[in-house]
């Protein structure tokens, strides 16, 4: 980058302004004096913003990598740093984003996609980047290394960012880019914002909470692009396509796992789980979508899912499974805790009902459950609260059932939704879909529904779209 040094003609002028700098902090005017002096003195910024893309004009989604390097003396707070990549929207679709990768942590980065106040040439929306207070604190001179983001349209149409304000094709290896702004404590401290130096304001001021994230908690609003989006396993799932059952075996794919938009979703997508079937084995899908690690046990399991009773194309009538569940362990250490929803019944029972299950050994058929016969077609939020004598089942804050110590979980366990045919009744072509908004489980505590959906609005307002502070079971 060329050096942005003022000629000596100014230097009176840099002497004046330092005379004003002690009066203001005399007057305990710091803050405000500071953006000051950033803008009479731009060759000595507080942070810089290094930029690199793999991506053309054209593309399934924008991919920013973005690095911040603190150029000042003093250390740095990434707490108090906030990043803006402007872009232009491909008409009225909406906006998602997520983390790939990144050396703080995709835990510790916040994000949110904000319609601008002001458009200018090259923007209309931006993608602002914060940091939890665990991102910690960049020392003088320090790089907070790769920052890997997606940003992508909720529809999954190619995006076009030719001529977007942050974008650049010919950087494909870092470099500084003053299009991405950076700011401090909510001020700007690099960068150049769309419309240029002294045009109206064209976005809103940065003033945002920073979270404080729950230890032992794990957060997802599925903000993704699909059943092959990287970031979707590095945060934790798996899409399931191996052999075996429940429902027709060896019938499992990642066809039927999807993130569409929804105006309904907190995050503006959902989980979409489809089961398709034509009514013969070899024309039948079946989606499932998990943890990889078993590391839950004790506490709350809380998702906000959508149910149906008809199916989304062809006759209704099938014996099918919407679950959510978790299981983990084996033999006298097994351990299942099942929600099956199944609109028109099955296993010779009617519906439609609700099935709640608590196993404590599979290969002994060793469980006891609890069927409530209702439509559950709707939004509902389902809760599981693990504690070391029950476990408890409701459905809107409403208890279901509950087990007693001997059937608590022994052994940690992944978490699982999964749609699925019973049998299969008929011939014909028929989809079902089951949608799930959002999952929040929070280790050792017992919440209400009204609890777990104050802390996913909580953490989907604060810019979190994901978060896992759960130890490792590796």
């Amino acid at each position: 980058m060329a050096s942005r040094r003022q000629p000596r003609r100014r230097s009176g002028i840099a002497r004046a302004f330092k005379v004003l700098l002690v009066v203001a902090v005399l007057a305990g005017g710091v803050l405000a004096a500071k953006p000051l002096w950033n803008h009479f003195n731009p060759e000595d910024p507080e942070l810089t913003v290094r930029y690199r893309t793999e991506t053309d004009p054209e593309a399934d989604a924008v991919r920013p990598w973005l690095e911040v390097f603190n150029t000042s003396e003093k250390p740095v707070p990434l707490s108090e740093v906030s990043l803006r990549y402007y872009f232009t929207a491909d008409g009225d679709t909406s906006y998602g984003f997520n983390c790939v990768e990144a050396a703080v942590g995709c835990s510790n980065l916040t994000g949110s996609v904000v319609a601008m106040d002001t458009p200018h040439e090259g923007a209309d929306h931006y993608l602002e980047l914060g940091f939890t207070e665990k991102a910690g604190v960049l020392k003088p001179g320090a790089n907070s290394r790769g920052l890997e983001i997606q940003l992508y349209r909720t529809d999954h149409e190619p995006v076009d960012q030719d001529g977007d304000w942050s974008y650049d094709a010919d950087k494909r290896t870092y470099q500084e880019s003053d299009r991405v702004p950076a700011y401090k404590r909510g001020a700007l401290v690099w960068g150049e914002e769309p419309g240029g130096k002294g045009a109206e304001a064209s976005a809103k001021p940065v003033s945002r909470a920073v979270p404080e994230l729950p230890e032992g908690g794990f957060f997802d609003d599925f903000n993704y692009r699909g059943p092959k989006d990287t970031a979707l396993f590095k945060h934790g799932w798996l899409v399931r396509t191996s052999k075996g059952g429940p429902g027709i075996e060896n019938t499992w794919t990642a066809k039927g796992v999807s993130f569409p938009g929804d105006e309904e979703a907190l995050g503006g997508q959902v989980l979409n789980l489809r089961a398709a079937t034509d009514g013969t084995k070899a024309g039948t899908e079946q989606a499932a979508l998990g943890t990889k690690e078993s590391k839950f046990r004790t506490g709350t399991y809380a998702a906000r899912i959508h149910f149906t009773d008809k199916p989304t194309t062809g006759d209704n009538g099938d014996h099918i499974n919407q679950t959510f569940f978790t299981i983990g362990g084996s033999g006298n250490k097994y351990a299942e805790l099942d929600n099956e929803y199944m609109p028109n019944g099955g296993w010779g029972a009617p519906g439609p009902k609700l099935d709640t299950t608590t196993w404590r050994n599979a290969d002994e058929g060793d469980r006891v459950t609890s069927k409530t016969e209702q439509s559950l077609a709707g939004w509902h939020t389902m809760v599981i609260t693990v504690k070391k004598d029950s476990v408890t089942y409701s459905l809107d804050g409403k208890t279901l059932y509950r087990s007693g110590s001997d059937y608590a979980p022994r052994a940690d366990m992944a978490v699982n939704f999964n749609t699925w045919f019973v049998d299969l009744p008929f011939t014909g072509d028929r989809a079902w879909d089951m949608k799930v908004d959002w999952f929040y489980h929070q280790s050792g505590k017992a919440l209400t529904a009204k609890q777990a959906e104050a802390a996913a609005k909580e953490f989907q307002g604060d810019g979190v779209g994901w978060f896992d502070t759960l130890p490792s079971d590796s």
